[in-house]
């Protein structure tokens, strides 16, 4: 068939053509003059669609043979256009650099393998050797220099040149041929010289290819001024998406673990730069830079929170390089500064600094324009001429005697005090060798002044924005390591192969005998759980929990068939999980021992059937990704999985991670209220202060408690030892205690288990013979009743020496604390040995990598909560955070728990947001590749009504039986309905307003807020169950600042739980929102859903949004919500006469008030004030005639 064949050789011949013609319009962008900017539009998204093809497997695989056999590289490194000096040509070239880079990509495109730095040195070293054996057997005469050349001279650029250019044009075409490249370029109608064609190509294959580790290893971690006042960098803020750019994308797949960790490098060190920039930004508007005359010396008429004026820097100390580097090993200085001009407040801030903590020191220099205001389009950088910006970490904090301040016990802003001399503060820093190195050369060859003298503002940021260096510090270390991805992790991870092959159906070593314990608290909830598959007992009869569950194998898995090879398909189908059949056992909980803290804690949570999937799937081998819409239990499911790992594998490290501190106090509020012994639990990081215990899980907190239990433990061995008349100093020491145990303890007890069994025929018998009778006797209960059987009487005497044998187990755990001396030597055996639950953010795991890699922490578990919100390559650290064991990655299990319908994580630059697609976490990527999800599929947050406002967004959301019942059923006092938008019209003339760019506010929504907040206060609503939330900074300003004016001066109102934006308040809730959109221009960022869902999504019992309901209600993205706050009148709806909490059933909308306008709720306000006095003023009276009558009497 002519057609078909034409149609083959049209697709066969198609990408080929497109290069051509690729080329032939590359070169019609011309040295100088002007260019046909459709042309340039043109080459810039052609660049962009090869590098995709490129930087992914299935498409390289066939392309990167024709990109080399086209010499598409060569021919446009050959271009007028990279001569041309215009910077309208830059973004080309950087595309062109991207594309060259990932031509040589360290991978073999046919199997996908990565390659190590050692195997592409043999491989270049490897077609050397074939070029000189080639010249030495037919070129010799005309080159004759080359074949006997060692390798390490013929590797560069300009050392094949030497040996190519005295050639002649005939040889080199014969060269070519002979080495089966192309002798001509492929498209005949450019205009190159054929010579310098053959030469670049040549080199470009012969070429060794520069090590982008020691690239990477080069660079300074802090960027400059250059980098941060780099126009690429300016531009990249008002991204249109109009034009790619020269960034690296996080797309769905990747080729190496390698290029992962580079994109991710090259994208969180921009973004870092431009938080960074904005910060510095802000500072140096704050300290007003101005010259003074007729000195010409810069001086600061303003001050900032975030910075101070330098007293003296100081270089201290340059060390030696390490072998086989240029660059000191480290540099230090000494950095002086006054807070006696600060409140003391901030003063408190600037003394909080502590080791690690990232500082910039910043030389500015005015001129004669930096006290005029900054024109729109002006280069900031020399406007307020910033000279030079360098980074540096804190290393010690120097007393006023010089000496070093210790850090190791936490010492308060207060202790530190004392040790310094009035006001002025002196912190020893650590610059960045790279930079320094690169710094010193520059004023060794007279290119550039001594920099470090010149410094004159030291600048701080919130700690919680300052960890860049060590992430980049994490991934730079990550890259130059042996990173082992697990086995049966690395495909998923990578994008390619099946993405169901990590569920834990498909695992080879799949766990066929599970100890749920209490996760099912009867039969029915058991069998329940498991709907598409079978639960029996072995008598077919209901048993009581705890249970054991056996997976018995299925007939197919009993046939040993080869496995038949699919057919590949562009995207696979979704795995359905084929039924198991479970067989259910029970077992009765041992006696542990007479006294209440021996009863183990038991679940008494009614897993559905999703969250019991869950908790069975994350206990098998593999990756388990769960979807929690608001209120459906994520954090329940995570603990309950933490507890049956902790149960079922005791010699196994589970590793807990959330992205905020909060999310992991939550867990640890729940973890301790089940059946985890809370030595075995620590909390790394510093937001453990926030934690609702009475114990302290930190590293040192752990350590003191271990302490505390020792004494007591040891008291208790006294005891035992006295009400056995056993004479000595048993209780000394853990080691006497365990001879104490040895020979003592386990004798008598086995005397009396050899009696008891042989001789026992009554409980009596069993009572007298009990040997350990007295030191029980101060249990709550007797031990031995008469109404006991004999087996129940010898299972409790069991029970009391189990709890001595746990005793004494306990104590020789502790007895390491005992011969260890340094609280840091304690410290880090309790991570390493002790802990079995270890909780972090992840945010301290990039932190402390390198310190956890040190002391070879160990962990098989890892759970991970919030994944949606972390960035990805801050999901990958964690998993990293140990070396790997005979090659091999021991991690075996990954739990993400996350919601990728909520808030992404926060990218602040547009451009490394939506084109670099920073914003995409690892779970959302997963999720996209397909990779079988669990979704929660039940909440038991909010009423019902107002889980409709969200729960269209997902699959099959219901609700649990308990958002039926009680508190929600009764109407909101005073209000109408349980939610409304109340549409606000401009106020005193006046809708949104920006008092700077992007600070968006709106007085009329922010009073009308207040004015509500009031009404509740006044009807009786407790203020911490209310919240105020809005979409923007500035509005949260202003709420604070008219809550201050109006009301929170006064105690009768005070100020509700929280008064935050909509992205701060994810993953809380409260009884109660007011929510303020602020926008009446334009939607704004609502517009995302995601932030929407979190929105509507905070309130359990009433929301309250304040609007301008014209605006939105044009908007597509709204229309689910605003249809359905459509059915309700868009003037709030009052209900007079009623207090909380209401008596009202939520049906019974009653008489309902209308009000029209901000100004109508003020007058409420006014009346319901006057007569809350009135009613106070009578209250107060008529206690004083009854204290009077009292008197009188």
């Amino acid at each position: 068939d002519q057609a078909a064949k034409e149609k083959l050789e049209y697709e066969r011949s198609w990408l080929s053509q497109l290069l051509r013609k690729f080329i032939e319009l590359v070169y019609q962008i011309p040295v100088e003059g002007q260019v046909n900017e459709d042309v340039l539009r043109y080459a810039e998204r052609f660049l962009e669609f090869l590098i995709d093809l490129e930087a992914q497997l299935p498409t390289r695989r066939f392309f990167n043979t024709l990109l080399d056999d086209h010499q598409i590289v060569v021919l446009c490194k050959m271009a007028p256009f990279m001569r041309r000096e215009n910077k309208d040509v830059e973004l080309v070239k950087k595309l062109l650099d991207t594309l060259a880079f990932y031509s040589k990509f360290e991978i073999n495109d046919q199997t996908g393998v990565a390659l190590t730095s050692i195997e592409m040195t043999e491989h270049h070293c490897q077609q050397l050797i074939q070029l000189q054996h080639t010249v030495f057997r037919q070129f010799k005469t005309d080159i004759p220099e080359l074949p006997l050349a060692n390798l390490g001279s013929i590797e560069t650029r300009n050392d094949l040149l030497w040996h190519f250019e005295p050639v002649s044009e005939e040889i080199l075409i014969q060269l070519c041929d002979t080495l089966s490249i192309r002798s001509a370029p492929l498209v005949i109608t450019v205009d190159v010289e054929l010579k310098t064609f053959l030469m670049n190509v040549l080199i470009e294959k012969y070429e060794k290819r520069v090590s982008q580790i020691e690239k990477i290893n080069n660079q300074p971690l802090y960027p400059d001024e250059d980098t941060l006042f780099n126009d690429n960098l300016i531009q990249t803020q008002f991204y249109a998406g109009d034009r790619p750019l020269a960034l690296p994308k996080l797309n769905l797949q990747f080729l190496t673990i390698h290029d992962y960790l580079l994109r991710n490098f090259t994208l969180f060190r921009l973004e870092s730069s431009y938080e960074i920039r904005q910060d510095i930004e802000d500072v140096v508007k704050r300290i007003a830079p101005r010259l003074t005359y007729p000195e010409r010396k810069t001086e600061f008429a303003g001050w900032a929170r975030m910075a101070v004026p330098i007293d003296a820097l100081n270089i201290v100390n340059v060390a030696q390089p390490n072998l086989g580097e240029e660059k000191p090993a480290h540099v230090r200085a000494d950095v002086s500064f006054q807070v006696g001009r600060y409140t003391p407040s901030i003063r408190k801030e600037w003394d909080n600094l502590r080791k690690h903590d990232v500082l910039f020191l910043l030389t500015i220099e005015a001129n004669e324009e930096t006290s005029d205001k900054l024109k729109d389009g002006e280069d900031f950088k020399q406007h307020y001429g910033i000279k030079y910006v360098r980074g540096c970490e804190i290393v010690d904090i120097i007393g006023g005697d010089g000496s070093v301040i210790d850090e190791v016990a936490r010492p308060t802003s207060e202790d530190k005090a004392g040790k310094w001399e009035g006001n002025k503060r002196t912190l020893r820093v650590e610059l960045d060798t790279s930079q320094y190195q690169l710094d010193m050369t520059r004023v060794n060859s007279k290119h550039s002044e001594d920099i470090y003298p010149t410094f004159n503002i030291l600048v701080r940021r919130k700690p919680q924005e300052n960890n860049f260096k060590s992430v980049l510090e994490t991934i730079r270390d990550l890259m130059q390591s042996d990173l082992v991805v697990p086995d049966w992790l690395q495909k998923v991870f990578l994008g390619y192969g099946n993405p169901a092959s990590a569920h834990y159906t498909h695992m080879p070593d799949r766990i066929r005998d599970l100890d749920v314990r209490d996760t099912f608290l009867d039969w029915d909830h058991l069998t329940d759980s498991f709907p598409k598959d079978a639960v029996t007992s072995e008598t077919g009869e209901a048993l009581p929990s705890p249970y054991q569950l056996h997976l018995q194998e299925a007939e197919e898995e009993k046939e040993a068939e080869k496995p038949k090879k699919k057919k590949k398909s562009k995207r696979s189908e979704p795995v359905e999980k084929k039924p198991d059949t479970y067989q259910a056992s029970t077992y009765k909980i041992p006696s542990m021992g007479p006294y209440t803290q021996d009863i183990p804690k038991k679940n008494s949570i009614r897993f559905t059937p999703v969250q019991a999937e869950s908790i069975v799937s994350g206990l098998n081998h593999g990756l388990t990704m769960v979807v929690g819409p608001p209120g459906t239990g994520k954090t329940d499911v995570a603990v309950q999985t933490i507890a049956n790992l902790y149960h079922n594998h005791p010699d196994q490290h589970t590793l807990v991670v959330t992205h905020s501190n909060q999310a992991l106090n939550q867990i640890f509020e729940k973890i301790i209220q089940l059946d985890v012994d809370s030595r075995h639990l620590v909390r790394l990081g510093h937001g453990e202060e926030e934690l609702n215990s009475d114990l302290s899980f930190s590293k040192y907190g752990r350590v003191s408690s271990f302490l505390e239990r020792r004494l007591a433990l040891l008291q208790e061995v006294d005891r035992l030892a006295q009400s056995l008349a056993i004479t000595g100093e048993h209780g000394s020491t853990c080691e006497t205690a365990g001879y104490f145990f040895n020979i003592h303890i386990q004798t008598l007890w086995d005397t009396f288990l050899k009696k008891v069994t042989t001789q026992a025929e009554s409980v009596e018998a069993i009572r007298d013979a009990f040997p350990f009778a007295q030191f029980f006797s101060n249990a709550p209960n007797p031990v031995f009743t008469s109404d006991m059987s004999v087996p129940d009487a010898i299972e409790v005497a069991t029970g009391c020496y189990r709890h001595l044998d746990r005793m004494f187990t306990e104590l020789q755990e502790i007895r390491p604390f005992e011969l260890l001396r340094s609280s840091y030597d304690r410290a880090n055996y309790l991570l390493t040995k002790e802990a079995k639950i270890i909780a972090m953010t992840c945010t301290h795991a990039a932190l402390k990598r390198r310190e956890l890699v040190g002391l070879n922490f160990k962990y098989d578990n890892i759970i991970i909560e919030e994944a949606a919100q972390i960035l990805e390559v801050e999901t990958f650290i964690p998993l990293l955070l140990q070396e790997p064991q005979d090659g091999m990655n021991r991690l075996k299990r990954v739990v993400l728990i996350g919601d990728h319908h909520q808030l992404p994580p926060v990218v602040k630059n547009t451009a490394f947001q939506q084109y670099g697609n920073m914003e995409q976490s690892m779970f959302t990527r997963f999720v996209r590749l397909g990779v079988p999800t669990l979704q929660l599929d039940q909440q038991g947050r909010a009423r019902a009504s107002l889980a409709n406002l969200y729960n269209w967004r997902y699959k099959q959301l219901g609700n649990l039986d308990k958002v039926t019942q009680g508190e929600y059923t009764t109407a909101n006092a005073g209000f109408t309905h349980d939610y409304q938008l109340i549409n606000v019209d401009q106020y005193q003339g006046q809708g949104e307003s920006e008092p700077v760019p992007y600070f968006y506010q709106n007085l009329g929504e922010a009073e009308y807020i207040v004015a509500v907040y009031q009404y509740m206060r006044l009807l009786g609503y407790p203020a911490e169950k209310i919240s105020i939330l809005t979409t923007y900074n500035g509005q949260k300003a202003l709420i604070h600042d008219v809550m201050e004016r109006r009301c929170a001066w006064n105690p009768y109102f005070g100020k509700p739980a929280a008064i935050t934006t909509v992205d701060k308040y994810q993953g809380q809730q409260n009884d109660y929102v007011l929510l303020s959109l602020v926008r009446t221009k334009a939607v704004g960022h609502i517009r995302d859903v995601r932030r929407l869902i979190v929105a509507m999504s905070r309130a359990r019992l009433g929301l309250y949004v304040f609007c301008h309901k014209k605006l939105f209600e044009t908007c597509y993205e709204l229309e689910p919500v605003l249809k359905q706050f459509n059915t309700r009148p868009d003037t709030l709806q009052l209900q007079h006469d009623e207090n909380y909490p209401a008596k009202r059933s939520m049906d019974d909308l009653g008489e309902a008030t209308s009000i029209a306008h901000v100004e109508d709720m003020g007058k409420l306000i006014y009346k319901l004030s006057q007569e809350q006095v009135e009613s106070m003023r009578a209250e107060k009276e008529a206690e004083s005639i009854l204290e009077d009558m009292d008197e009188s009497q």
